[in-house]
C-alpha cells in the first residue's frame, strides 16, 4: 500500500494501478483480484466481467476521451487520470470535462508524474486525489495545494472570476 493526498489529507491507498505489459491485450490480459483501476481499453474489453466485482475504477490515458464513459459514471467509485509526463496539460481538460460537462461527482484521481506544482492546478479543474511520483516527499507536495490563497479565473473548484468577487473602491455596485 502507498500514500496518496485525497481530500487535501495524506491517505493510505488500497487501489492498484493496472498497466498493460508490452504483449497483453485489453481482451485477455487477467485482472488482479481486490481493487484495481483499469484503463479504459481494459474496461471497455471486460465490462461485463468488471460489472461483477464491487468497486471498480478506470483510468484514463491523455488521448483518450472522458465521452466515452458517459453512460457508466455511476459505476466508478473513482476516476484517474494518468499524466506521462510533467508537461502534458491534456490531463487538465479531461479532468474539467469529466466535472463539468459529464457531472462527474466521485472521485478524480491524477496519478503518473505528479508533481507539487501541478496540485493546486490540479484541484482547480476536478481531481481532489493524487498519487504523487513516488519518489518524492508526499508531505511537501501536500502543501502544493495551498501555494496559492486567491485564484483570478473562474473554473470548476470557483465558477465565479476574481473580479466579480473582489470589491472594489469606486467601482459601481
Amino acid at each position: 500500500m502507498r500514500d496518496i493526498i485525497k481530500h487535501r489529507a495524506i491517505v493510505s491507498d488500497d487501489w492498484e494501478v493496472l498497466r498493460l505489459a508490452e504483449g497483453d491485450s485489453a481482451e485477455s490480459v487477467a485482472i488482479p483480484a481486490g481493487k484495481v483501476i483499469v484503463p479504459l481499453a481494459v474496461w471497455q474489453a471486460q465490462r461485463a466481467t468488471l460489472l461483477q466485482r464491487p468497486e471498480r475504477a478506470v483510468w484514463l490515458g491523455n488521448a483518450d476521451r472522458p465521452e466515452s464513459l458517459k453512460d457508466d459514471l455511476a459505476q466508478f467509485a473513482l476516476i484517474a487520470v494518468d499524466f506521462p509526463k510533467f508537461a502534458d496539460g491534456r490531463g487538465y481538460s479531461i479532468a474539467y470535462n469529466l466535472r463539468m460537462r459529464l457531472g462527474y461527482e466521485g472521485e478524480l484521481r491524477a496519478i503518473g508524474d505528479v508533481l507539487r506544482d501541478q496540485l493546486f492546478y490540479m484541484s482547480r479543474v476536478g481531481f481532489d486525489a493524487f498519487a504523487t511520483r513516488e519518489d518524492r516527499n508526499i508531505h511537501d507536495a501536500l502543501k502544493g495545494l495551498t501555494d496559492f490563497s486567491e485564484a483570478y479565473q473562474a473554473s470548476w473548484d470557483q465558477k465565479t472570476p476574481l473580479f466579480r468577487r473582489a470589491e472594489r473602491p469606486g467601482a459601481p455596485s
